[in-house]
């Protein structure tokens, strides 16, 4: 289950990512209350900090990606680490000197949303070039395990110092944080590094590497997979708020434990996939499905406890698909276009809550929670559905113009001769 941590510079990566993960949680916790505080409880003022943080990804991510082929992995992550750790430090620095204003906070949400298009894609694809392509999967499994459980482990720290200490020390504490990053970074041994040769800079590579996803039914696939995942997962952490509060009556400490409760099984998961040494189509179809069902058992458990026992394993197969696609697509890109397909793979993930969490609000608000998570569970199944058909199409298209080139190659032979 843990064996990538046997790789020195993936233990020192894995080390820093967890301290930071957890300092980025605390963050984002002490960022929405600050928000709040300032606008005097504006949802709005929340709702468009979200969108900017997550606006220049789905704008520029694509060139990211082309920027992470592009130079050299480590040097990126350092430089823009050290970025998101000046603009935590920055941000503490005006709220303990009682300068903060609401406009600050959206300007550090955009820039940190410009800094993560590269960042995120670069991370991702750094990856394999630490650990090689065997042990890609059990790293990867245990990235995500990280991450969920800092998820669980930095807003309730972010809770109680935001209660002792307010929220300027929390982004101080933030900004410190990335320092585990950097110095893991500083301290890898570049010798045992896979790192390919830049990809030299030329005009139209963006449309190249759109083009070589397009090409290749073995990445559409797990691409559409996580783009229909992107849009019902996040759309699901809506839901599960609406049947909290809604269908069961249960308070704000209930909604945390069911927030808790699918991020335990997002865990788990993690740490399950972790022993996996091969991702398979079969598995990430089957996770898919399995995601599906649970949303849909969910949605009509009849008690508060069961609709908790049920989010465990929701939590599970949402990460399972989130970790085998990511490998797939990992694995079946060339060295010299992994930054640009990973750039499109963030790309369809983090589209998926601005279109999402709006239908299923809406759906919510006009037919009842229940009835938004049971309609999500069943899209969900029928996107796996057509993932399979759309993925099938294109290798159908494909086939048959490379038969169409054979023959073309033929006659031409045959006239010549």
């Amino acid at each position: 289950m843990f064996r990538s941590l046997r790789n020195h510079n993936y233990r020192l990566f894995a080390a820093g990512g967890v301290v930071s993960n957890v300092g980025t949680w605390m963050q984002r916790t002490a960022q929405d209350w600050l928000v709040l505080d300032l606008t005097h409880g504006s949802g709005s003022a929340l709702g468009v900090t979200v969108a900017l943080q997550f606006l220049p990804v789905m704008l520029f991510g694509l060139w990211g990606g082309m920027l992470a082929d592009r130079y050299p992995k480590r040097r990126v992550l350092m430089v823009a680490q050290t970025l998101m750790g000046l603009l935590a430090l920055s941000m503490g620095l005006l709220i303990l000197t009682g300068s903060a204003q609401v406009w600050h906070v959206y300007v550090m949400a955009f820039t940190l949303g410009l800094v993560s298009c590269v960042e995120v894609p670069t991370r991702q694809s750094f990856v394999v070039e630490m650990v090689g392509r065997q042990d890609l999967s059990n790293a990867i499994a245990l990235n995500s395990s990280t991450f969920n459980l800092a998820r669980v482990v930095g807003p309730a720290v972010a809770g109680v110092l935001i209660y002792w200490v307010g929220t300027g020390p929390i982004f101080l504490i933030n900004a410190a944080s990335f320092a585990a990053v950097i110095t893991g970074l500083l301290l890898m041994r570049t010798w045992e590094l896979r790192t390919p040769e830049p990809v030299p800079r030329a005009k139209g590579q963006l449309r190249e590497g759109l083009r070589y996803v397009r090409d290749r039914p073995d990445l559409v696939l797990p691409l559409l997979i996580v783009a229909f995942m992107a849009v019902f997962a996040q759309s699901f952490s809506t839901s599960i708020a609406l049947m909290a509060t809604q269908v069961y009556g249960a308070g704000a400490s209930s909604f945390g434990i069911a927030s808790s409760a699918f991020a335990v099984g997002a865990f788990g998961g993690a740490l399950l996939a972790a022993r996996r040494v091969k991702p398979s189509r079969r598995f990430l179809l089957v996770g898919a499905a399995a995601f599906g069902v649970f949303q849909i058992a969910a949605g009509v458990a009849p008690v508060y406890p069961a609709f908790l026992i049920l989010l465990i394993p929701a939590g599970m197969a949402m990460i399972t698909v989130n970790t085998t696609a990511n490998t797939m697509v990992q694995l079946g890109s060339s060295p010299d276009m992994r930054g640009r397909v990973m750039g499109i793979y963030v790309l369809v993930f983090t589209a998926g809550a601005p279109v999402g969490s709006p239908l299923v609000g809406w759906l919510a608000e006009s037919a009842g929670p229940r009835v938004a998570v049971i309609t999500t569970g069943l899209l969900s199944v029928a996107g796996a559905g057509l993932a399979v058909l759309l993925t099938r199409a294109i290798a159908a298209k494909a086939s048959a113009g490379e038969q169409s080139a054979r023959e073309q190659v033929v006659r031409g032979a045959a006239t010549a001769a």
